[in-house]
């Protein structure tokens, strides 16, 4: 998504992975009941079991080793295949499509990966050397909510050379909607570490207590301190977000805008199971950055939960999932996530939003007229 993303709109991605660490769950409702019986909810691992049980559901502190230990396995991992040669960009055309490859998007990946790969002779036979660690490795961040107090705690660290406290369980972290009380335990935790921060933002947030928040988590206006991540839906975003930009414009504060547009789509289908339709995913994308637009403020970046694996979670995508499809390979213990393909024609909407935006800039300067608002 990351190739797509750089090679089609021409800009640069940060990528950033909700992963190794992610093991804690917040819940609406401390209890679960099932056929008449009354348990307390799953947690996440860090916690508790998923399995409805009373013993899976008794808080286990072991459970916060195992996690640490699956966490520092899963960054061992990612270390490896970010600077062990398998990120190369020489390599695009032979990273592992599985479920897409006799797909509609699979076919568009290995028609960019060409392109891709006949830059890069071009780039080899102008002298430009392609054995740059730029070309070889590539840069993958972690972040998770920082939910579990007790466990981000003990993970906090200071910087001997510069005396500040990092938290090393994550190199971004994320206050959510529950825990974004100005006066909270979570807040006062997170305005002490000079991680790079994120605020969840669904349509009950109140302008002015955003502002608040942002001043707490970043007093000295910090570029590159806090992101702002938002789900609303489509509808809410096009009528709620306005506001929350022009009061953190007005306020003079340096955030980054990021579209969360899973979690304010999830349903119920027929059959009890969670999902997410995808054109509801794609039509909140779409708003986040038509209300950008109008508001001459920048789209920053993108929130997906997605895995490479074939699976049926969300329903639509140009494979059409139905919701008759769902229980055929509904895997997550959590919240429904995107399959491969449905990522990746995702990823190559947003592209082509970037490269008409782009365009439309450099026609703007090539006029004599540079619009601000189409600079990224």
């Amino acid at each position: 998504m990351g190739i797509v993303l750089i090679f089609g709109a021409q800009m640069p991605v940060i990528k950033v992975g909700r992963m190794a660490g992610q093991f804690a769950k917040p819940r609406s409702d401390p209890f679960e009941i099932k056929d008449g019986v009354k348990l307390p909810s799953y947690r996440g691992d860090n916690i508790n079991g998923d399995a409805f049980d009373e013993k899976s559901r008794i808080p286990d502190p072991q459970r916060l080793i195992r996690a640490y230990l699956q966490s520092v396995g899963t960054l061992n991992l990612l270390r490896a295949f970010a600077t062990g040669g398998y990120a190369a960009m020489q390599r695009v055309s032979q990273w592992n499509l599985d479920f897409v490859l006799h797909s509609e998007q699979g076919d568009r990946y290995m028609e960019l990966a060409q392109r891709v790969d006949e830059a890069l002779g071009f780039m080899a036979a102008a002298g430009v050397t392609i054995d740059h660690p730029l070309m070889n490795t590539v840069e993958f961040w972690t972040s998770h909510e920082c939910l579990h107090l007790p466990y981000e705690q003990a993970l906090t660290r200071t910087d001997s050379t510069t005396g500040l406290y990092y938290d090393c369980s994550a190199h971004m972290l994320w206050v959510g909607e529950r825990t974004r009380q100005l006066d909270g335990a979570h807040v006062e935790f997170l305005r002490g570490v000079s991680n790079p921060l994120g605020i969840k933002v669904s349509d009950k947030m109140d302008p002015k207590e955003l502002v608040k928040l942002c001043e707490i988590l970043n007093p000295r206006n910090k570029p590159g301190r806090l992101t702002i991540i938002t789900r609303m839906g489509a509808d809410n975003m096009r009528v709620k977000l306005p506001h929350l930009i022009r009061a953190v414009r007005q306020a003079g504060l340096i955030v980054t805008w990021v579209s969360d547009p899973m979690h304010g789509n999830t349903i119920k289908a027929p059959s009890g199971l969670k999902t997410r339709p995808f054109d509801a995913i794609r039509a909140e994308l779409r708003a986040f950055f038509d209300v950008h637009d109008q508001e001459g403020s920048y789209p920053g970046g993108v929130h997906l939960e997605m895995t490479g694996q074939n699976v049926t979670e969300c329903v639509g995508g140009s494979k059409t999932i139905t919701f008759d499809d769902l229980n055929s390979r509904y895997h997550t213990h959590c919240d429904p996530r995107l399959n491969a393909s449905q990522s990746l024609e995702l990823a190559f909407a947003i592209s082509e939003r970037l490269r008409r935006k782009r365009l439309r800039s450099v026609n703007s300067i090539h006029k004599g007229h540079l619009d601000l608002g189409y600079m990224a």
